[in-house]
């Protein structure tokens, strides 16, 4: 019952770790459709599996809804000017938050952030 016990114990703390990291402010540079260069920013903050916080590219912060955490597994939606839809789903590992954004107007894009200061 105890190594049980011990075991349940190190899951949570290695979730709760996971989930701590990610708060804070990320970068990352992706390609604009004419082939120019970009830095999109996220800000972000956990509290449990919710995950909240905001995404910039060009222009003013837009928040993020539906925010999600579960260990290393992140999700989130955003919604840009003419109620274009862009849903976040990824992975941290390692130091890199690597995302996956698929837009409602038939967009895909791979990005892979860093936390600033790192």
């Amino acid at each position: 019952m105890k190594i049980l016990a011990l075991l349940v114990l190190m899951a949570l703390t290695s979730w709760l770790a996971s989930a701590a990291d990610i708060d804070g402010k990320w970068t990352a540079e992706t390609q604009t459709v004419k082939g120019g260069e970009l830095t999109e920013v996220l800000m972000l903050k956990s509290a449990g599996n919710k995950l909240t916080g905001s995404v910039q590219r060009r222009g003013g912060p837009l928040e993020i809804s539906d925010g999600v955490i579960k260990g290393n597994e992140v999700s989130f939606t955003v919604v840009r000017a003419g109620g274009v839809t862009q849903k976040y789903k990824g992975s941290l590992s390692g130091g890199a938050l690597k995302l996956t954004m698929d837009g409602s107007r038939g967009g895909h894009r791979e990005m892979v952030f860093k936390k600033a200061g790192s």
